[in-house]
């Protein structure tokens, strides 16, 4: 199984009026177009930023001026650089925070979430879940509950980000390891084996949790900030 490094870039959006101007000027006419559909304002303009950093973040790492970056999207949706196709790269962002992934010559996925409670916990467990899944969860004590959902959670939102169908593919046929959280159980026909599949945790801060999934082996994650 290929080794794999993963670059991980985290940090806060803080979408101040005075550098939006700046973002805004490094996307392209359809990155502008999908931001402008945002009707809330901040929201919008945490999109600016966020899609602003993340082509920073790339061209530095492939040495090219960010506008330069050309993008372009599988069917799914899921973004690519067509004239730097060993590159792969995911962009996840909950409230003020933003997260990168990078890595070459495989699919990746990351995904952070904010780890509050939700009133609909138990129904989106049912609705998202696997029967291992949902049995170890309904298992554990009451307190141990929210750490896990987001154990679960964040995992299979970066798997289905990595394949790049999103949670169309079905989460709960994405299944992940209780037991072995750096593992899948099973996945759909369209994604391979679940051996080839690898996922792990990371911490960013108290109340934010994140996951990587990478088709191959982690060799080595390297987490640095904005």
């Amino acid at each position: 199984m290929t080794l794999h490094v993963l670059n991980i870039r985290f940090g806060r959006v803080s979408a101040l009026p005075a550098e939006l101007p700046y973002y805004w000027r490094l996307l392209d006419s359809d990155e502008q177009s999908r931001a402008q559909r945002i009707k809330n304002p901040q929201r919008q303009a945490r999109q600016v930023e966020a899609q602003g950093r993340l082509r920073i973040i790339l061209g530095k790492a492939i040495d090219i001026a960010p506008e330069r970056l050309r993008f372009a999207r599988h069917a799914h949706g899921k973004p690519y650089l067509p004239d730097f196709p060993d590159f792969a790269f995911n962009l996840s962002h909950t409230a003020d925070r933003m997260a990168v992934v990078i890595s070459r010559g495989c699919r990746v996925g990351i995904d952070i979430e904010s780890c509050k409670p939700r009133a609909n916990m138990d129904a989106l467990a049912d609705k998202c879940f696997g029967a291992e899944e949902k049995a170890y969860w309904l298992a554990l004590p009451e307190a141990e509950r929210l750490h896990a959902f987001y154990r679960f959670w964040t995992r299979k939102e970066a798997f289905v980000k990595a394949v790049g169908q999103g949670i169309s593919l079905g989460l709960p046929h994405c299944v992940i390891d209780p037991l072995n959280p750096e593992r899948m159980l099973d996945v759909p026909t369209s994604c391979g084996h679940a051996g080839d599949w690898s996922l792990s945790g990371f911490a960013v801060s108290d109340d934010i949790c994140g996951a990587v999934a990478v088709d191959g082996a982690i060799d080595q994650i390297l987490i640095r900030a904005l």
